[in-house]
């Protein structure tokens, strides 16, 4: 299974990650993303809605996207769970080196901000659903 999540996201820029509030309604956001070993990292502020619903249920959902999270392909059920240490540093890695440019600049204007609000951010680790 970790090949399937390694293939369909493959050359992709953006994934759709859909989280699951207590009532069971989904909640699709798209994000940038970074692979390594068969498990999909990404990052978000620490008090974002999805890192709530991942902390409450770490089933979720995956699919390519573009930029507007208009889907690109189909759902693939996951699990998410949050990470720290060495492997949000990792992660960190990861999405520094596939988003370059970009993602260096968004890591400025977080430092810069957060001189007069600091948001932390949390590190999300996808991996492939368990089979059943």
């Amino acid at each position: 299974m970790a090949a399937n999540l390694t293939s369909t996201f493959s050359g992709r820029k953006y994934l759709s990650l859909e989280s699951f509030r207590k009532n069971g309604q989904g909640v699709a956001t798209p994000i940038w993303f970074a692979e390594h070993s068969g498990i999909l990292y990404a990052y978000s502020e620490a008090g974002a809605g999805k890192v709530k619903r991942i902390r409450n249920n770490p089933r979720v959902r995956v699919a390519p996207c573009d930029a507007r999270g208009r889907l690109e392909g189909e759902w693939v059920e996951a699990q998410a769970r949050l990470v720290e240490g060495e492997e949000a540093s990792r992660a960190e890695r990861l999405l520094v080196e596939k988003y370059g440019f970009q993602k260096r600049l968004l890591n400025l204007f977080a430092k810069l901000g957060a001189l007069f609000r600091p948001r932390p951010r949390a590190y999300i680790a996808i991996s492939p659903a368990a089979e059943k």
